[in-house]
């Protein structure tokens, strides 16, 4: 239980009352929950979209939007802010663009790239409402939280001594994958074909500008990833 804990603090802002001091290998199984932490959102968000749904579905796309935000504190968005910075003003110096994730300014890039990521998933959110199809939203967000095991299975972690590198070391690979493969199998049922292939073709992009770019990935990268899948995962199953 310590290590859902750990994961439910990390990826949420839904309150843990509950203090341990937390081993290198309950931080690595933690991973393991992150799915299991997405159906908890999934399930929040779906929930508020059905007490809204007596509103028009821009006014109820909006507010499941904020409350998406909300629950996670804006960890992904950050993220994804971070690289969009890193990659324009690293020139492709990997010690710059380094530096560069680590500063807490948001240049212009950054801003231009939240406010399209995020006007695409309110006009995708909007469809899904529509359309009845927001009990769906479950497996997106489900599929969000995999594509951090996907990433940490499949790259390396560039920044050592911290969190992100604890808990790649102590992931129990094993377990990873079966989850991996049966949360691909489910997203395939309840999302389509194509929008699975469209957040395998972003992972893999995003994998390989990280390595372009810094030989690897971090934090920051993790974050965009989140982001990035949601957002492939809606626009596949809208397509």
């Amino acid at each position: 239980m310590n290590s859902f804990f750990l994961a439910l603090q990390f990826l949420t802002t839904i309150p843990v009352m509950r203090s341990f001091n937390a081993s290198d290998r309950q931080l690595g199984v933690s991973a393991l929950f992150y799915p299991l932490i997405g159906l908890i959102i999934g399930c929040l968000l779906v929930t508020l979209a059905s007490l809204l749904d007596h509103l028009s579905a821009n006014i109820g796309a909006s507010l499941v939007l904020i409350l998406w935000v909300v629950l996670t504190g804006g960890l992904h968005l950050d993220g994804l802010a971070d690289c969009a910075d890193a990659w324009v003003g690293g020139l492709g110096d990997k010690q710059r663009s380094l530096e560069i994730m680590k500063d807490p300014a948001a240049g212009p890039i950054a801003v231009l790239v939240l406010v399209l990521i995020i006007l695409l998933k309110w006009a995708l959110l909007i469809e899904v409402i529509e359309t009845q199809m927001t009990a769906r939203l479950i497996v997106v967000a489900m599929l969000g939280r995999l594509a951090l095991l996907l990433l940490m299975l499949s790259t390396s972690y560039i920044r050592k001594g911290g969190l992100g590198a604890i808990i790649v070391k102590h992931l129990p690979e094993s377990a990873a994958k079966g989850l991996s493969v049966i949360g691909v199998l489910i997203g395939i049922y309840f999302l389509g074909w194509l929008a699975i292939a469209l957040m395998l073709l972003t992972l893999f992009i995003i994998k390989y500008q990280a390595y372009k770019r810094l030989g690897g990935v971090t934090g920051d990268v993790y974050g965009a990833s989140v982001e990035l899948s949601e957002v492939s995962l809606l626009l596949g199953f809208v397509l």
